[in-house]
Order: structure tokens, then C-alpha cells, then sequence
């Protein structure tokens, strides 16, 4: 396989996948302004989100007076065209690199995220409301879900699958531990909240951004404790938004794909094993969960790089 078209099957489903995270993270966050407490502010509820995709760099630059609203992250987040990361753009992405390996993907699948875009573009010509935004994430939740499940039914087992599980494993445990660090640093301080309705719901709210609540609440019959969400959302390899459910996916992709035994991807990706592997929920806590999170980061970033490295730039000369 070219390297351009392994490239392309990996940032499709990345993409993908970060739409998809993104729109969870707003879809939250849009209910839970309509029932949060009324000693809540915008800035309060709507800040860490610029923090969990790193656009509070971004929003400034944007926005001068950096007054934090609603409708101002809705709009940064979902259909800014000078924002990277936006909804818009990463969708715009995932369909142009679906495009360019047409050839090695389903027509299905072509057909679904093809349609999905068109949609989107027409959509997100005009301001997107806040009292319409949590109607258009669920769509989104739905056509990501939609193209997923057509790529697991009808696309062969071999080097081009592997690179779409890689991309999308690898943005969801970027995310998992992006949401993770940023919910539970402002969560954890406030002890006097500690067992109340509001502390029960805001740690719900943690949960179901990362769509595990339901599932969490069938492992653990002791309530939500922070201990026990570090224990799901880091080290359970059955939860599939788990950064060690993730790292496996990785792994078992890069031996579909071929990996190599020597270079940059097998130092990285036993780097975040290592990192993993023997860490207990205390041990992490006792440690500082944002230092633990931000080396896992770190380390998944040095993946990256990694990757463009060892694949996707390797055989740039045999190409031209």
C-alpha cells in the first residue's frame, strides 16, 4: 500500500472521530446548561470544553474581549472554518480523505459519509443555536455510528482497515484523556459538594460525555466515586472509550498492518504500554491524575510523529 493512501485511511477516521467527540462533548455540555444550577455562568459551564480541545489558545484570537458564551463556543467548535478543529472542518477532512481512497474503502461507505457531509455543509451555512445544537449532535452521533458500522461489516480485514482503526482508537483515547483531566480537575476541589445531587450529576455529566455512564453504573453499585471513574475510564480494557481498551485496538491494528520491528512506532507504542500496564487507580491518584494524563499525551503525541515517520513519509521517494 502507498503511504499517501495509509495516511489518508488513518486521518479519515481520526477525523471522524474527533466530529464525533466533539459533538458528544457539546451535546452535554448544551443540556447541561438547561439544568445546572442558576449560580452557574457561561464562562464557568462552557470554558472547559475550550480547554478539553485546545482551542482556548484559539478563542481570543477570535474573540478579543474573551468573554466566554453559549453560542460563541457553539460556534467555534461546530462551524468556525478558521478553527482546525471544528465539527465543520473535521468532517470537511474526513470526506476529502475518503475521497482520495475511494478505491479502498466500500461503496457504502463512500456513499454514507459522502451524503453526511452534504448534509453538513447545507446544515452549518447558517448560525447553528444553541436551542437547535443538541438535534444536529445527535444527527451527527448517528451518521459517525452509520459509517463505523458499515466499515466493520463490509470492509476486508487487512492493511486498510487496520489504518482506519488505528486513526479512530488512536483520537479517542486522545479525547478520553482530554475529558478526563479537564472534568475531574474541576470537579475534585470542590469538597463541599462531595455526595450531593449536583456533584452526583456533574460526575454523570463526565461519564456520559464519554458515553460510559450506563455502563458504569452496572459495574459500580457504590455510587460514583472518583477513584472508580479512573479505574473505568483509564484501566478497564471492556470499556471501549478506555485508554487501555484503546492501546490494545492500536496494537492489534498495527499487526494488521504489518508493523515494523524496528523504528519509531514500536518504541512509542511500547512506551504507552509501559505507561499503562501495572498503573492501579490509587497508584495514579497518588501520583496526580494531570501528571499521569499529560505523559499519556505526551507519549500518544510521540506516536504521531512516529507514524509520519514510519509510514506515512517513509516511501515518499519510491512514490514520486
Amino acid at each position: 500500500m502507498l503511504s499517501r493512501i495509509g495516511e489518508s485511511l488513518y486521518w479519515m477516521t481520526r477525523n471522524l472521530e474527533r466530529a464525533d467527540d466533539t459533538a458528544r462533548i457539546l451535546d452535554i455540555n448544551v443540556v447541561y446548561m438547561l439544568e445546572a444550577d442558576e449560580g452557574a455562568t457561561e464562562e464557568t459551564q462552557w470554558q472547559p470544553l475550550l480547554n478539553i480541545v485546545g482551542a482556548d489558545e484559539l478563542y481570543p484570537q477570535r474573540y478579543p474581549d474573551n468573554r466566554v458564551t453559549v453560542q460563541r463556543v457553539i460556534h467555534l467548535l461546530t462551524q468556525e472554518r478558521e478553527n482546525p478543529g471544528s465539527l465543520y472542518n473535521s468532517l470537511r477532512l474526513a470526506r476529502e480523505n475518503a475521497r482520495v481512497v475511494r478505491d479502498r474503502i466500500s461503496n457504502e461507505m463512500w456513499e454514507a459519509i459522502n451524503e453526511f457531509w452534504l448534509s453538513v455543509d447545507k446544515h452549518l451555512k447558517a448560525t447553528l443555536q444553541p436551542w437547535r445544537a443538541a438535534e444536529f449532535y445527535a444527527y451527527v452521533h448517528r451518521e459517525v455510528a452509520t459509517f463505523f458500522g458499515l466499515a466493520q461489516s463490509t470492509m476486508m480485514r487487512g492493511e486498510a482497515y487496520g489504518f482506519t482503526v488505528l486513526g479512530s482508537l488512536q483520537e479517542r483515547a486522545d479525547m478520553t484523556a482530554r475529558i478526563l483531566d479537564v472534568r475531574y480537575h474541576l470537579l475534585l476541589p470542590d469538597l463541599s459538594l462531595v455526595g450531593s445531587p449536583l456533584d452526583y450529576y456533574q460526575w454523570g455529566a463526565l461519564l456520559k460525555s464519554l458515553s460510559g455512564f450506563e455502563s458504569y453504573r452496572r459495574m459500580y453499585q457504590s455510587g460514583i466515586r472518583p477513584i472508580d471513574v479512573v479505574e473505568f475510564t483509564v484501566l478497564n480494557p471492556d470499556f471501549p472509550r478506555s485508554l487501555v481498551y484503546c492501546l490494545d485496538g492500536m496494537e492489534r491494528a498495527l499487526e494488521r498492518i504489518g508493523s515494523v520491528s524496528v523504528g519509531a512506532v514500536p518504541a512509542a507504542m511500547g512506551a504507552l504500554r509501559d505507561h499503562l500496564d501495572g498503573a492501579t487507580p490509587q497508584g495514579i491518584l497518588d501520583q496526580g491524575l494531570h501528571e499521569y494524563l499529560d505523559q499519556f499525551l505526551a507519549l500518544l503525541a510521540e506516536l504521531t510523529a512516529a507514524l509520519q515517520g514510519d509510514y506515512f513519509e517513509a516511501h515518499l521517494g519510491d512514490e514520486l
